[in-house]
């Protein structure tokens, strides 16, 4: 699908690619949703470009991810999608900015797009030209991760009261699992503002930006609070590994007083049952010999022997 926002519009609109489609200079944004090899063939053509393929997207190298090529900067950068979920995901996004409209070649739907629709929807004047479209959703994109970031520093904060608590209402199992979800989960968000850095100090010596005053000094803000949010995410990241260290260590002092009790309880009983064991079966009168109830009560007691210390084993929690 593509998507077009024209100026003085309030949103972008489909559009379909037929014969003979041209794009018109009051164009300021081409969005390529999910598109098929029909539409990137009409964009390129409109445009003299090569788009990217998805597999090209794909790639890690800086060299493939940002570039120049016949007039045109194309940026490719790993965004955020079902952010509010428990693990968020990422997918690659491509930014193609051109002397005309700003090109987004996207197969997922990161919310900073809808974000963005909104607020062209309010303010249809917000931008001129595909550079202050492309601006304008870069902030949308900080936004959306710092958010996401802010909700995941919470969690954790949330987790780190679970594990110094003297009452644990949540197993250590299920802490550690949820510390290494947020670990990932903070790994993806720090993945993706590293990949905006990156890409904003690309384009700070780029004629398009640098010339306009007002433009440039939007682009070093937004590198100033994708630094600023990957420090903070350094900082979730150092708080997780401290209390995942932490729970293992909690974990190690509690497999030790399991064993101190156990070593306590083995010493206890060693005595009474070498005495046993040397004079139980060495007494001339031994009623239970003559009964018939005898040898059930043995089997019954040799039962709850072993049954009552896992009974009270599961009910301290060690098993």
């Amino acid at each position: 699908m593509i998507r077009l926002y024209r100026a003085g519009t309030t949103h972008a609109e489909p559009t379909d690619v037929g014969p003979g489609w041209t794009l018109t200079p009051d164009v300021l944004w081409i969005d390529l949703v999910r598109p098929s090899r029909e539409e990137e063939t009409a964009v390129e053509r409109a445009l003299g470009l090569a788009l990217p393929t998805p597999e090209e997207m794909a790639e890690i190298e800086a060299s493939s991810r940002l570039y120049r090529q016949n007039g045109a900067v194309f940026l490719i950068a790993d965004l955020m999608h079902h952010g509010d979920d428990d693990l968020p995901a990422l997918a690659p996004v491509t930014f193609v900015i051109t002397d005309g409209p700003l090109v987004t070649i996207r197969y997922v739907d990161p919310k900073p797009f809808t974000m963005l629709d909104e607020r062209l929807e309010r303010e249809p004047g917000l931008c001129r030209c595909g550079r202050e479209v492309f601006l304008t959703l870069m902030e949308a994109v900080i936004d959306r991760l710092s958010d996401v970031l802010s909700g995941n520093a919470m969690n954790v904060e949330t987790i780190s009261g679970h594990v110094f608590t003297q009452t644990k209402t949540v197993g250590f199992d299920r802490l550690i699992t949820k510390l290494g979800r947020a670990q990932m989960a903070n790994a993806r968000i720090e993945q993706s503002l590293s990949g905006l850095a990156r890409l904003f100090a690309f384009l700070g010596p780029d004629d398009r930006f640098e010339k306009d005053a007002e433009i440039r000094e939007h682009l070093r803000s937004l590198g100033r609070d994708a630094a600023s949010l990957i420090t903070h995410a350094q900082a979730v990241a150092a708080s997780i590994n401290f209390q995942l260290s932490a729970a293992l260590g909690l974990i190690n002092i509690e497999q030790s007083l399991i064993i101190k009790i156990f070593s306590v309880a083995s010493v206890c009983f060693l005595p009474p049952t070498l005495i046993a064991s040397i004079y139980g079966m060495n007494f001339k009168d031994m009623p239970e010999l003559a009964e018939p109830w005898g040898y059930p009560a043995a089997v019954v007691a040799m039962v709850a022997a072993a049954v009552l210390p896992l009974l009270w084993f599961r009910k301290k929690g060690w098993l």
